[in-house]
């Protein structure tokens, strides 16, 4: 027996327009606008292979929520299938650790807008735009879900035009030549400056981490359900569309751009787009490109605020977060939760305005390992509920994965080995520092919860799959 529905009172505001433009926009965030930079002056030419790998583990990773979706479409999404599959104690620790995430990675996304609007405004210290963001986007996530879909679907379009606007100019400057870049761009840049791996396969795999931090936010379309008018239909279309996604604006859009300039021209802390652009020499184009690149942080921002307050709500409907967390106000929006991670998002400024240098590098790192816990949710639920589907004891779902459970496995190793190269990488590890002093958080928390609400908490949901 499951949970009550947890999306209960929230107003399906979000129509198939929305859904299907939030789904793409989740696809493409800083970690491709900014990050990519740092990636590619590690990885040179080979980062887009490192860009495909990982979208053909997070396709496996969509599709096995997707056929948990529709097996029973619920706003808390992998945290109630958590809860479901394995037990409250994993319910609790993957909502809280998905709130984690989009907290820390609007802060990494509050950093990345702040450092776009120094290429217009360079006097304006980092810290006082981040903070100008926070504010209107809190105030956006608070009118309604409507407003928050809206802001989002056109986000999402201006990303989506860019984006496809660079292929369109790139493939013009490789094959007729014209631009300032002409002379020098070629299909040949992707292999003669040091060939494909310059800096060898070790440092290109481990770009792998920052790689993922890009895909982080296509599981947004999870949490949507609870506010989708449609889901049946929106969801699976969504989902189904994301390969097309990843190859257009991933490895499609990373060909052109080190076609058009070569790899060792890139460099860490600069978009490789507004670069691109810059280069290539059309009047504005970088200007253009930058806010381009400004609107993909603020979207971020904005879903991460959205999601933090729907995760806060599941939690709370599930007694292993403060009641108040669990109410919406008077617009349908749980405003308590979103409250508190926009506040919790100020760390961000604060971060922006002590170590400016420094903030990206560890926010993005604490939100990909974040990331990855709720990926290694959503796959071992899957793999549960196909035995438990197999074994006759649970419906089957109508949008099912293909290859079973057998694809969750798959990624699921890899998510593993992502996870050891974190750890390899002496940047990138404090994130599980961070992440174990946050696992002490959970369990004291945990027995908190077992102290004031014993029933609550240890009652188990008594399916027979779960005790295979």
């Amino acid at each position: 027996m499951t949970s009550a529905a947890p999306e209960e009172g929230y107003e399906r505001g979000l129509g198939s327009r929305q859904v299907q433009m939030i789904a793409i926009g989740g696809a493409i965030g800083v970690g491709l606008f900014m990050g990519a930079g740092a990636n590619i002056a590690k990885a040179g030419p080979s980062i887009i292979l490192m860009y495909a790998l990982a979208g053909v583990v997070i396709f496996f990773i969509m599709r096995a929520l997707g056929e948990l979706l529709l097996y029973r479409p619920v706003s808390g999404s992998f945290a109630e299938y958590a809860r479901e599959f394995m037990g409250p104690f994993f319910g609790y620790i993957t909502g809280w650790t998905y709130w984690l995430m989009w907290v820390v990675t609007g802060m990494a996304e509050l950093t990345a807008a702040a450092i776009y609007i120094h290429f217009w405004f360079p006097s304006i210290p980092q810290w006082v735009s981040a903070l100008v963001f926070l504010v209107v986007l809190f105030g956006v996530n608070l009118i309604s879900v409507k407003i928050f879909g809206e802001v989002e679907f056109w986000f999402s379009m201006v990303k989506v035009t860019a984006i496809i606007g660079m292929i369109v100019i790139g493939l013009g400057v490789l094959t007729l030549g014209f631009s300032q870049a002409g002379d020098t761009a070629a299909a040949s840049n992707l292999w003669s400056h040091g060939g494909f791996f310059p800096n060898g396969i070790g440092n290109s795999l481990m770009t792998l981490q920052g790689v993922m931090f890009a895909y982080l936010a296509v599981e947004l379309v999870g949490v949507t359900a609870g506010e989708s008018e449609d889901p049946e239909k929106t969801l699976p279309k969504a989902i189904n569309t994301l390969p097309f996604r990843i190859i257009v604006f991933y490895v499609g859009a990373l060909l052109v751009i080190l076609s058009v300039v070569k790899w060792t021209d890139f460099s860490a802390g600069e978009s490789p787009f507004v670069h691109a652009f810059s280069v290539i020499g059309i009047p504005f184009a970088a200007g253009i490109v930058n806010f381009v690149v400004l609107t993909a942080a603020l979207s971020s921002c904005n879903s991460g605020m959205y999601s933090t307050g729907r995760m806060l709500r599941d939690l709370a409907s599930n007694s292993e977060a403060p009641g108040v967390f669990g109410k919406l106000n008077s617009r349908k929006t749980p405003f308590a939760g979103i409250a508190l991670s926009a506040f919790l998002m100020g760390i961000g400024v604060v971060l922006n305005y002590t170590v400016p240098d420094k903030v990206f590098l560890y926010v993005t790192s604490v939100a990909t390992a974040a990331g990855i816990w709720a990926w290694a949710m959503i796959l071992v639920s899957h793999i549960r509920y196909r035995s438990a589907v197999v074994a006759g004891r649970l419906p089957a779902s109508s949008f099912p994965a293909p290859g079973g459970a057998v694809f969750s496995w798959v990624a699921l190793v890899f998510l593993v080995c992502v996870t050891g190269l974190i750890a390899y990488d002496k940047d990138a590890r404090i994130s599980l520092y961070v992440g174990a002093v946050w696992a002490v958080i959970l369990g004291i928390g945990w027995l908190v919860l077992k102290r004031r609400t014993p029933a609550a908490v240890e009652t188990e949901r008594k399916v027979e799959y779960a005790r295979d």
